[in-house]
């Protein structure tokens, strides 16, 4: 599949990596692993699986001259791409497996946000279905509760990921709602409550981030991708 240059395929392999679901998928190198599935950078990407999955997940639609064009000037922003030239939003292989990530994520550690995940795929699995009708255990109840809400909305057809408001149910703010929907194709979406976000953007509120970050659209999800990467 090609792929606009430049690519941060590293950049974008290690963050999977880090979050990387233990028995779900996998990081090897510079291979990610998904089942059967393999992926896989050489000039190219190169998959053996669902190709619109793959693209989804490692953002190959995107145009860089687009980003660079809004963002490259920037005088915060502006150090940061040209340090990452082909940064990528990482999306996402199930929409509904992203949404349990978030929500997981809440206040939690990366690396112990992915060690629920492990216990949570062990036990379980992340499919609406199952999750409709279990109490996930490790984990505060009342995330705990909101992954089985949202797994029962999405069940009945009352949620669609990825289009509708999910800060409508118990338990999703404005941050949770807005790192799903960057991670699902929304590229303007920005998580402004985030804490690293504020403090690399130096120290600031979140007001003062979401007027700062104005000048970013439409293109703010590559925007906090920076930053976080910043620190």
């Amino acid at each position: 599949m090609k792929v606009r240059q430049p690519f941060d395929w590293d950049g974008i392999l290690a963050w999977l990596g880090a979050r990387a679901i233990p028995g779900v998928e996998t990081v090897d190198g510079r291979v990610y692993a998904r089942g059967d599935v393999r992926v896989w950078f050489s000039d190219e990407v190169h998959t053996n699986g669902d190709e619109a999955r793959v693209r989804r997940l490692f953002d190959l639609d995107t145009d860089p001259a687009a980003i660079h064009a809004t963002l490259g000037r920037d005088r915060m922003l502006g150090p940061l791409l040209r340090k990452c030239p082909g940064i990528r939003v990482p999306g996402a292989w199930d929409p509904f497996e992203l949404a349990v990530r978030a929500i997981v994520g809440q206040q939690v550690s990366v690396a112990g946000a992915r060690t629920i995940l492990g216990r949570i795929a062990a036990a379980h699995g992340i499919r609406p279905e199952v999750l409709s009708e279990v109490t996930v255990e490790g984990m505060p109840r009342k995330r705990a509760e909101t992954i089985r809400t949202l797994a029962r909305a999405v069940v009945a057809g009352e949620i669609v990921l990825g289009r509708d408001d999910l800060t409508r149910l118990p338990g999703i703010g404005p941050w949770t709602s807005n790192y799903i929907a960057m991670r699902l194709g929304d590229r303007d979406a920005f998580p402004a409550g985030d804490l690293v976000l504020r403090r690399n953007a130096g120290d600031l509120n979140e007001r003062e981030l979401l007027r700062r970050a104005e000048k970013w659209r439409p293109f703010r999800a590559y925007a906090a991708m920076l930053l976080w990467t910043k620190g």
